[in-house]
């Protein structure tokens, strides 16, 4: 077997791969900076050196066909491959180098941010961009490195590493705190109960912990940010199931006053990276700070 038949051009690969992931001749056009046509001219270039039909064409529209998907699956990941040989390759001549995480919102705003000052002193020539993402991240197309992510179980195919289980503090404003008198579960379980959209059992398993019948929840106002959700709580809105550590400020100022004792989740933290970036320099460092960090 002639392997240069089997090791299509870099400007192929590109094409295709775009083409693909767009299935669209223009979308790919415009993110390489080519014309549309020069793209098809590429997929057709692969598609004869290679003979195989990798794309259905139905007028102006382009779908893949399932080897073609099969085949975008694999160059998908062998480029990310690539694109990350590079960046570790750079990082290492220069000594410094550039991590893209992705990290929950609130988790970011309110412990790493404060904390990572920190990173920055230890590790001077290195970058970390964060972006705030909620949805699971395809490391594939996203251009993120690693995420930090909240679940209940290590995720298929990534490299994870368990940084905390996950406390809950159940939170009251110190107004509506100072209205009522005892607080018991029963009590408690009367108010109106607010929730997190991707925690949505919370509550839950809060009453079946207590003993209580899930038909007495009093179901609130649902919010995608822990930010939002901690922020109607201090305007008295309702009570909250959130995170010790990212409320842990307002309950050392009694801006937000915990009832009863932390809840112990199903849920834990991990910081987590295809396979692919495990010695990418930026991560290394970021990494071994963030585990002894935390």
């Amino acid at each position: 077997m002639n392997y240069r038949h089997l090791t299509p051009s870099m400007s192929l690969l590109l094409a295709f791969e775009a083409a693909a992931r767009h299935e669209s001749y223009t979308r790919a056009a415009v993110e390489l900076s080519l014309t549309q046509s020069a793209v098809s001219r590429q997929v057709q270039a692969l598609e004869q050196q290679l003979g195989l039909t990798l794309f259905r064409r139905e007028g102006r529209q382009v779908q893949l066909t399932d080897v073609g998907r099969l085949y975008q699956r694999e160059m998908s990941e062998a480029l990310g491959r690539i694109r990350s040989a590079t960046l570790q390759a750079m990082a290492f001549q220069s000594g410094g180098g550039t991590l893209r995480l992705a990290t929950l919102p609130t988790f970011g705003s309110k412990w790493l941010l404060p904390r990572l000052h920190g990173f920055y002193k230890s590790h001077p020539g290195m970058l970390i961009h964060i972006n705030s993402r909620i949805d699971a991240i395809d490391f594939d197309t996203s251009g993120i490195d690693a995420a930090i992510v909240v679940g209940t179980t290590d995720l298929p195919g990534l490299i994870s590493h368990r940084l905390h289980a996950e406390e809950l503090a159940l939170i009251i404003s110190p107004e509506a705190a100072q209205a009522h008198g005892d607080w018991t579960p029963e009590r408690i379980g009367e108010l109106m109960l607010l929730n997190v959209a991707n925690n949505p059992n919370v509550w839950g398993d809060w009453f079946s912990h207590h003993h209580l019948p899930h038909r007495l929840m009093r179901l609130g106002p649902s919010f995608e940010l822990t930010s939002h959700l901690i922020q109607a709580v201090r305007a008295g809105i309702g009570i909250g199931l959130v995170p010790r550590i990212l409320v842990a400020d307002e309950l050392a100022c009694s801006e937000l006053i915990s009832l009863g004792q932390p809840f112990a989740s199903q849920r834990s933290y991990y910081l987590t990276y295809p396979p692919r970036n495990e010695m990418l320099p930026s991560l290394v460092a970021f990494r071994g700070w963030l585990l002894g960090e935390i």
